[in-house]
């Protein structure tokens, strides 16, 4: 039998974990999808029409490049791809498996549909676990937003190494303070939720929109300044336990303003946690930069088409490339103290006066990161692209959905 946890064991476990240090090099990116008739895309599609032609491809392996597939709980796809020791392999390896799940759901009339939020309706959800039946009750105590995130929302995420010990650029502090610098500027420069239930709702990301409204001890960045490492330990064990595992039947839902470090304490009369229960916990944690080891950077929304590379090279090399994370660091120090920058980011995107110019400098930096190391590469010329299209002229993917909604 595992052995219980005090806090100050539960504390050494976190701070042990969150952080692997060494240089930085590999990326990784989890692609979210939702998905449409090919025909008529406001047409919803049930999870079972997809199960035949997606069954062959739930097993570990069946991808060639070696990404996992699974679903979300309102339907969406998600492929995740394993890390690459280059941002051109880990695009190359997302890009061959993401092929063959397109060529397979294309052949039940089906699509994967680029966006950060449904933009017509909420699916039901699919998943009967009883972590999601747990996760959706706990939501539904503060209002509609976790279903919605749940069941309706899409993402980019990349994932990139925490860093090594220096304090430098490569450092893992100096990488951690520069990814939630960067968070607000990705938020805006790839915002793509503007519209929910056919409407525009204000808002050119909906989906950061709905992630705000969400618990903000678990989905909020932790407070600013001090070690990641004691940061992320109070944010983990401060925050509400969402599920409780027991055995069949019993529902998983844990008693209210339950916190980790409250069950520590041996309140509400529960067993005591284990590490395996910890483990779990950090699991149900959503702020947009989470530290697994790894950092994963949560706040893209899903980009229609390929412009998922894009967001995924822009995102990378402005933490991976020393001179382009530096660039980065001086064009963020413009945003230091600003207080609300998320919220203005997701309804303003690049438009806003304060984000725009920085959301321009830092997607240039990183096109010029790329045309220096990796010239004529599918990263660069995404970049590009992308940087031509939209940042440059102030625009964000949401401005092409509102624009083919006006006409």
């Amino acid at each position: 039998m595992e052995a219980v946890l005090d806090v100050e064991q539960a504390e050494d476990h976190v701070g042990g974990i969150c952080f692997k240090t060494g240089p930085p090099r590999r990326v990784g990116v989890e692609l979210e999808w939702l998905v449409r008739d090919s025909t008529d895309p406001a047409r919803p599609v049930p999870a079972t029409r997809l199960d035949g032609v997606l069954d062959p491809l739930w097993t570990p392996g069946a991808l060639p490049g070696g990404s996992r597939l699974t679903r979300e709980p309102g339907g969406q796809l998600e492929v995740s791809a394993p890390p690459g020791d280059t941002l051109a392999e880990c695009v190359e390896l997302a890009a061959t498996d993401l092929a063959v799940l397109r060529k397979s759901v294309a052949e039940e009339g089906v699509l994967l549909h680029g966006r950060g939020l449904d933009p017509e309706f909420a699916p039901p959800r699919v998943l009967t676990h009883p972590r999601y039946r747990a996760m959706e009750a706990y939501f539904d105590q503060s209002g509609p937003w976790g279903r919605t995130m749940m069941r309706a929302t899409a993402a980019v995420q990349v994932s990139l190494d925490a860093g090594d010990e220096s304090e430098g650029v490569t450092g893992y502090r100096h990488r951690w303070r520069l990814a939630h610098r960067l968070g607000p500027v990705l938020v805006a420069a790839f915002a793509n939720s503007p519209l929910w239930r056919s409407r525009p709702t204000g808002w050119l990301s909906t989906r950061q929109r709905v992630w705000d409204r969400i618990d903000p001890g678990r989905t909020r960045p932790p407070p600013d300044g001090g070690d990641p490492r004691a940061l992320w330990t109070r944010y983990a064990l401060d925050a509400e336990v969402m599920c409780l595992r027991r055995d069949p039947p019993a529902a998983w839902t844990a008693p209210p303003r339950l916190t980790f470090r409250s069950w520590l304490g041996g309140r509400h009369g529960l067993r005591p946690p284990t590490r395996d229960d910890l483990d779990y916990h950090l699991s149900t944690l959503f702020p947009p930069v989470r530290p697994r080891g790894w950092l994963e950077l949560r706040m893209i929304d899903a980009q229609a088409g390929d412009d998922w590379i894009a967001a995924t090279a822009v995102a990378a090399t402005l933490l991976n490339d020393p001179r382009a994370a530096e660039s980065a660091w001086e064009a963020t120090a413009a945003l230091a103290g600003e207080r609300g920058l998320w919220e203005r980011a997701a309804r303003q995107g690049p438009a806003d006066p304060l984000l725009g110019p920085v959301v321009r400098g830092c997607v240039a930096a990183a096109e010029e990161a790329l045309a220096r190391t990796e010239p004529g590469g599918e990263p660069h010329r995404a970049v590009a692209a992308f940087h031509e299209r939209y940042t440059a002229r102030g625009r964000c993917p949401a401005h092409d959905r509102l624009d083919a909604l006006r006409g």
